[in-house]
């Protein structure tokens, strides 16, 4: 049933415009064929409009169908201590990508080498986790343990052992599988399998087996500081902005290196990174996932019960899904994070689109939730060889409703 579900979403007809008020603009490069200019220029006008109104200082934007790419930097990358005009190789704090661009895809590459199962109880590869219900892997990368939203911060704690014992420690509140609870704990949880299962840190797990082979020369943990100055600092902090620092206070106790936080990427890395999954686990010859992996990351896995729909690690239609905007059909997929940042990719127009900022920089006032939502139903409006229609409300007669809840976070 999934699949005939995901076949279904993948049907598109027309598609009606927004009306976004236009505003002065520098000049920009002719867009590709691909695209359609006035859509374009509303996505410059809607970028530059939330900087205007303050909402963030900058951002990268990175749209991309079928190798024809429109890709633009706005606004500044810092505010304080000074102004700095923000450039597309700015590196930013990727927060919650995190999780579809470390964790997830290191879990998927043991879980392709016969290192570990995805319905085996997590505690299977973590003994101390003694959860008296049965949390599987499946329930950690689809939110469905039961367990909480984070970890508590007060007292305060450091140390990255602490934070695993504290995971460890973690009961649900609700039976897993019954129940979508969007949770760092999950992602800390599994980021710590993958050490135990690979002898590898996260981050030096995912350096050898994904930004290194896919040339992602600017992505992973714990950016060296010869870097900050490309980095977008974001919120101030004991006066202090912080660069180069994640900013997720767990993932910062933890030292940088956690599954749920703590990457830094460029748009143009996370494009190569999109191009790869378009491509079914391959890109310029080098093969990373097979393409059975990458249709079991992106498509519906997550309990009926459930009734959410999450792919291992990536979001497909759950309250956090506002980057789809209001066009790309429910069988695309995507993240976001807590900074600013948002990936989303459409496998049927095999379009991408990327949007980086640093939206709590200088403090936490910023937010991009609206925006993410209309530069993604102008991306899709702007393709000339696809005309979707609004996804909401599409599910087949006898399927559960679209979970449309209002999106938490900034």
């Amino acid at each position: 049933m999934r699949h005939k579900l995901f076949a279904y979403f993948l049907l598109a007809l027309g598609c009606g415009y927004l009306a976004v008020s236009p505003m002065a603009e520098p000049p920009a490069p002719l867009p590709p064929p691909a695209f359609q200019t006035n859509k374009l220029r509303d996505m410059d006008s809607a970028v530059l409009k939330a900087v205007a109104d303050k909402q963030l200082p900058g951002g990268v934007l990175w749209l991309e169908s079928g190798g024809n790419a429109y890709h633009r930097a706005y606004g500044l990358r810092a505010i304080e201590p000074a102004a700095e005009t923000m450039t597309e190789d700015t590196l930013f704090d990727a927060a919650s990508l995190t999780k579809v661009v470390a964790t997830t895809p290191s879990i998927l590459l043991l879980l392709e080498r016969g290192k570990l199962k995805l319905d085996a109880p997590a505690r299977d590869y973590l003994p101390e986790f003694k959860n008296p219900e049965t949390i599987t892997v499946r329930h950690l990368l689809t939110h469905t343990s039961g367990l909480r939203p984070g970890l508590s911060r007060w007292p305060a704690w450091t140390g990255y052992d602490t934070g695993i014992r504290m995971a460890c420690a973690e009961t649900s509140t609700t039976k897993p599988g019954a129940a979508f609870r969007y949770s760092d704990i999950n992602f800390i949880l599994l980021g710590e399998i993958v050490r135990r299962v690979s002898g590898l840190p996260l981050n030096e797990f995912a350096q050898k087996e994904l930004y290194g082979p896919l040339k992602m020369k600017d992505t992973g943990y714990l950016p060296a500081t010869n870097r900050y100055p490309r980095v977008a600092p974001t919120e101030r902090i004991s006066g202090q902005c912080l660069r180069g620092q994640v900013h997720d206070p767990t993932a910062r106790a933890m030292g940088g290196v956690a599954g749920h936080a703590g990457v830094f990427t460029t748009a143009a890395d996370l494009a190569r990174y999109a191009r790869m999954f378009l491509n079914g686990g391959e890109l310029d010859g080098v093969r990373v996932f097979r393409p059975e992996t990458v249709r079991l990351m992106t498509t519906p896995q997550a309990p009926a019960a459930a009734n959410t729909v999450r792919g291992l690690g990536w979001d497909i239609d759950s309250p956090y899904a506002g980057p789809r905007g209001k066009c790309f059909p429910v069988g695309s997929y995507g993240h976001s994070g807590w900074t600013g940042t948002s990936l989303w990719i459409d496998p049927a127009s095999r379009t991408f689109l990327i949007f980086l900022s640093n939206r709590n920089h200088p403090t936490e006032n910023g937010s991009v939730l609206a925006l993410r939502a209309q530069l993604g139903t102008l991306a899709a409006e702007s393709l000339t060889a696809f005309h979707y229609s609004p996804a909401t409300g599409v599910w087949p007669p006898g399927e559960p409703p679209k979970a449309a809840a209002p999106a938490s976070g900034k």
